[in-house]
């Protein structure tokens, strides 16, 4: 569903994002080494990695329930092992195993001697701890006042029916998977497209020079499909000279100059190819309405939000 969904609403308005945004006020760790990196490091250091730091396993140790660690008699909790654990396997996507979690008690007992030193030294009073724990609670006091504070409207079954139809009317027999390299001047755009003729491919050259924000993926965008007659505002966002430019190459097929748009300021030169065209594939209601849920709940987020904010600053003294 998310080639003919792709265009609803992706871009969320950052406030939007901060609203909801889980709190989260520890300190990141170290990055975690593969279990495998660790065990060989450990055979070379000769520091088992089942007991980093040369402790004892907690059971072993005579800890209470819910400790792992107590460092210089300040405990370190299983909960906050508990969360480092996920959020490693989450973001780095190793399994969780033994070594792992030893691992990472390892690092939570490293980043406990780090504070109790540090304190000693009296880093806490210094000005740059301030300022980083006063931003620490400005973010979370901000995000939490905010998720409690705007309530956007709820999104309604015959809303999301409404979407999807809305969605497939705009659809033509065909859709097209184009890319795009857009650059800010002729030059660079001559540039480009002797490179293309010299056998560059396009996908490297979206890299190099394209500001598009597709840049990072060699030009990709979404399959697209345009109803016919082709017209302003029916063109899935794009410029309209770009969107018959899709329509009328043959796949594999690249424009062999630049497409000039936008207005003067905001000029820029747009060099096109379809890497593929097929029939028009529509999903079912049923395979589209989750998608087109969230994303009508990220407009309605973002429309609260505003109003939010303009609220607030139609009551507040402002001087700039």
């Amino acid at each position: 569903m998310k080639k003919n969904t792709s265009r609803l609403g992706s871009s969320v308005n950052m406030l939007c994002v901060t609203a909801f945004a889980s709190v989260s006020l520890s300190i990141a760790l170290p990055g975690i080494a593969h279990a495998d990196d660790m065990n060989a490091a450990a055979s070379q250091t000769g520091m088992a990695v089942a007991h980093p730091f040369g402790l004892q396993a907690a059971g072993a140790s005579g800890l209470p329930q819910g400790v792992v660690a107590r460092v210089n008699g300040v405990d370190i909790p299983a909960t906050q092992l508990e969360s480092a654990v996920r959020t490693t396997v989450s973001s780095s996507g190793q399994p969780d195993t033994p070594q792992l979690r030893q691992a990472i008690k390892g690092q939570l007992i490293a980043r406990e001697l780090f504070r109790q030193n540090a304190e000693k030294a009296h880093y806490d009073a210094k000005p740059e701890v301030q300022q980083a724990m006063n931003a620490a609670k400005v973010n979370a006091e901000t995000q939490l006042y905010l998720k409690d504070s705007i309530r956007p409207e709820p999104v309604t079954d015959a809303q999301v029916k409404a979407r999807y139809d809305q969605i497939v009317a705009s659809l033509g027999r065909e859709e097209y998977k184009p890319r795009v390299i857009a650059v800010p001047d002729e030059a660079t755009a001559t540039t480009v497209l002797a490179k293309l003729k010299s056998g560059t491919s396009f996908d490297s050259l979206a890299r190099q020079y394209s500001v598009a924000p597709g840049r990072a993926a060699g030009g990709e965008l979404p399959w697209v499909s345009f109803k016919s007659p082709l017209t302003e505002g029916n063109t899935q966002g794009l410029p309209l000279a770009v969107a018959q430019a899709i329509t009328r190459l043959p796949a594999g097929g690249v424009t062999p100059a630049a497409i000039a748009t936008g207005e003067a300021g905001n000029a820029m030169r747009v060099i096109v190819k379809v890497d593929a065209k097929r029939p028009t594939q529509v999903p079912s209601f049923d395979q589209a309405k989750d998608t087109i849920r969230q994303q009508l709940q990220a407009l309605a987020l973002e429309k609260a939000a505003a109003q939010f904010t303009g609220e607030l600053m139609k009551h507040a003294t402002i001087q700039q």
